[in-house]
């Protein structure tokens, strides 16, 4: 730990405002829906160890229940870090260009920055393919997942030719409420087919390499063997860690430079916040979520 402080240290020692001169009281990071807020909390507790020698100051960690909660805190303030999914970047960004910048995306172990949206569902219904969904039920996250809603409400109309409306292609759609909530959905039998994220990379029985499968199955919560891939979305840009632009620029450059060190410092920690293997956190601007940000915009018009 005493390396990773000094990495952040080091790396700030030539940013001239002074933090005594612009001071935060605490540091709150938020924490994205796709698992049960303990669990969520469980694996950020070493972040915010970190963080707190780092700033010394204290550390809250948020777990609101839906995305719309961190989005909210990060617009108005309560929140000052998160791990944004790029849809959720998007909607920050057109609700408030002035809010956040994203600063450091995770890097997969084939050193790309993309993920998936991937759709499944129980191997013993038979379901093998979309086609095999016609006229039964089908789960989507959130609404601000990019995965969970808006990539796959994108595409899965292009390759079925209707829309999501109920009765159209699917019997109904649903929103279970996040990744986690609608794995678990598939798994029971709750919704016959559904979508989450995956880097898509490594053995599927694992839940891939990194992703919301991999932590159900790090959780106990499903085999994969039980499920099977349906469809696969195009390549996702991997969704930013973002900081409120407001924040001294002090505070701002130890963050990065703590979050860019914690995979050289500490491996366990990188594959909590990470979702699983990865090689950790590089940087990241807009200009990689221009594309996104389009599409959410075509999306709500």
């Amino acid at each position: 730990m005493k390396n990773l402080i000094a990495l952040a240290l080091t790396t700030t020692a030539l940013v001239t405002p002074a933090f005594a001169q612009d001071q935060i009281e605490e540091f709150r990071i938020g924490i994205l829906g796709g698992e049960n807020a303990q669990d969520r909390l469980n694996s950020h507790e070493c972040l915010k160890g970190y963080t707190e020698e780092t700033l010394g100051i204290p550390v809250k960690l948020f777990a609101p229940a839906d995305y719309d909660g961190v989005i909210q805190g990060l617009l108005g303030g309560t929140i000052d870090m998160a791990w944004l999914g790029a849809s959720g970047y998007a909607k920050t960004f057109l609700d408030d260009p002035e809010a956040v910048e994203p600063v450091l995306v995770k890097i997969n172990l084939d050193g790309s920055y993309g993920y998936h949206s991937i759709g499944f569902a129980r191997k013993d219904a038979g379901i093998t393919s979309l086609e095999g969904l016609k006229g039964k039920k089908f789960g989507f996250g959130d609404p601000n997942s990019t995965s969970g809603y808006l990539i796959p409400s994108i595409e899965i109309p292009q390759t079925t030719g209707a829309t999501m409306e109920n009765g159209d292609y699917f019997g109904e759609v649903v929103f279970t409420g996040g990744h986690e909530q609608t794995i678990v959905a598939v798994n029971n039998g709750d919704v016959d087919g559904g979508v989450t994220w995956a880097d898509g990379q490594g053995n599927w029985e694992d839940g891939f390499n990194s992703g919301a499968l991999r932590k159900a199955v790090d959780a106990g919560l499903i085999d994969m063997n039980d499920l099977v891939e349906i469809w696969r979305s195009k390549p996702i840009p991997e969704g930013p860690i973002v900081l409120r632009k407001a924040l001294p620029q002090e505070v701002k450059a130890k963050m990065t430079a703590l979050v860019e060190g914690m995979y050289e410092a500490d491996k366990d920690c990188t594959y909590n916040i990470s979702a699983g293997e990865s090689l950790g956190f590089k940087p990241i601007t807009h200009d990689a979520y221009v594309s996104i940000v389009e599409a959410r915009k075509a999306k709500s018009q």
